[in-house]
């Protein structure tokens, strides 16, 4: 998918993606599509790559002429009505980079994700303080207020791991990651606990990464594998970097993180391990 455009929805998506299956069936090319809109090929390859809108009229010209029963237009139709509403993290859009709703999105309708994060907490398990303190430093100039909704903004989307039909979370954290302190020592202390009480969780596995690992295959940065339970998503992989983010859903490219995150696990601390690690480090920061 690469750089997407700001906002689309996991809705849009698919339906974008079943535009495409639609077109395929009725033997339809871009150009016939495109003349059916009277627009270019590129609108309508963007329609189905959801990095435009869904504009009700133009999808509906289009399942005419792809043959689509009336019944099954409207019911279309009402689909995409929904997936254009704005979703809940809309409200923060003057803090949320354009890049980022994407990853949103995607986090709230997975059903397994896997990450490996080398340089702090996954954002799901961050408390506020721990969250504060690195938001302070990754945006500096931010007033108060802003700094406040950012904050708001992750706490609200931690929301999905204690919800019916939560997701499962399974993540992999160098050790150093819990070792560097932000903020105060007792807002780390906070942040150690919060980890613990975290693994408790049935939809929860951290496994720590421990300096006597040595080198492994997911060294070159942190990444994020969404899992669906919706037929047509195949797995997203995220990968961000300093002023922007990539996704990538295409298989040979999957199946490669996919291949690095199971390696990663048989490298990393167990599950039980990984609890006794946190204790020790919980007991460095009250001595």
């Amino acid at each position: 998918m690469a750089e997407a455009r700001s906002g689309p929805t996991v809705g849009q998506i698919v339906l974008g993606l079943r535009l495409k299956e639609l077109r395929e069936s009725a033997g339809c090319s871009f150009a016939d599509a495109a003349a059916a809109l009277s627009v270019n090929t590129t609108t309508v390859r963007r329609m189905e790559k959801a990095e435009v809108g869904l504009k009700p009229l133009y999808v509906k010209a289009l399942l005419e002429r792809y043959g689509v029963a009336a019944e099954e237009a409207e019911s279309f139709l009402r689909l995409v009505e929904e997936a254009n509403r704005p979703g809940w993290w809309h409200r923060f859009r003057d803090v949320l980079p354009d890049w980022f709703s994407l990853y949103v999105s995607l986090e709230g309708e997975a059903s397994l994700i896997r990450a490996y994060e080398p340089h702090c907490v996954p954002g799901l398990l961050q408390t506020p303080a721990y969250a504060r303190a690195l938001l302070r430093t990754g945006f500096p100039g931010a007033s108060d207020e802003e700094l406040e909704r950012r904050v708001a903004l992750r706490m609200e989307r931690q929301e999905l791991l204690t919800r019916p039909r939560a997701p499962l979370l399974w993540a992999v954290v160098e050790e150093h990651v819990l070792r560097r302190r932000v903020g105060t020592a007792a807002e780390m202390l906070q942040q150690i606990d919060r980890l613990i009480e975290a693994t408790q969780l049935p939809n929860v596995t951290l496994q720590i990464m421990p300096f006597s690992a040595g080198p492994h295959p997911g060294m070159f940065g942190p990444f994020q594998l969404f899992r669906f339970e919706i037929p047509e998503l195949p797995d997203i992989i995220y990968a961000e970097s300093l002023t922007g983010a990539t996704y990538l859903d295409e298989r040979p490219d999957t199946v490669a993180y996919l291949e690095v995150l199971d390696r990663m696990g048989t490298q990393a601390a167990s599950a039980q391990d990984t609890e006794a690690l946190l204790g020790e480090i919980r007991k460095e920061l009250t001595a």
